[in-house]
C-alpha cells in the first residue's frame, strides 16, 4: 500500500473517530483477525472481541466532546498518531485523555493496533 493511500486511510479512520463512529470504523478499517492492545496489557484478538471491548468502553461515555490529532506519521504499512480525547462519562465527569496509537496495516486494513497512554487515566 502506498504511503499516500495509507495516509488517506488513516485520515478517514480519524474522521470516523472524530464523529464518535468508533464501531462503524472498526467494521470499515479493521481486519477480522485484528489484534488490539492497551499499553502492556494482554492483547485482545479478533474483530468481534475487539468490537465488544470498544462497546464496553463506549458504555461509559455519555457524550463525545472531541478528538484531536496533534501529530501523525506513515511508514511501511505502519501509521501512528498522537491524539487527545474528550468526553463526558456516564457519571457526569469530564474526561480528557492523551494517547499515542501505533497501527500496523495489511491490504488496507488494520491487523494490529496498540494504544499508549498514562495509566492514571482510563481508556
Amino acid at each position: 500500500m502506498s504511503a499516500i493511500t495509507l495516509q488517506q486511510r488513516l485520515n478517514d479512520l480519524c474522521d470516523y473517530i472524530r464523529q464518535g463512529k468508533i464501531i462503524d470504523a472498526m467494521s470499515e478499517f479493521y481486519d477480522q483477525d485484528t489484534v488490539m492492545q492497551d499499553n502492556a496489557n494482554p492483547p485482545t484478538k479478533g474483530l468481534a472481541a475487539n468490537i465488544e471491548r470498544e462497546k464496553q468502553f463506549l458504555s461509559g461515555v455519555k457524550e463525545w466532546k472531541g478528538f484531536n490529532v496533534t501529530a501523525s506519521g506513515v511508514g511501511d504499512n505502519v501509521t501512528f498518531y498522537e491524539c487527545s480525547l474528550d468526553f463526558i462519562a456516564t457519571s457526569g465527569q469530564a474526561v480528557h485523555m492523551e494517547q499515542v496509537v501505533v497501527t500496523k496495516w495489511k491490504n488496507g486494513r488494520i491487523v494490529h493496533e496498540r494504544f499508549y497512554y498514562d495509566t492514571g487515566s482510563k481508556r
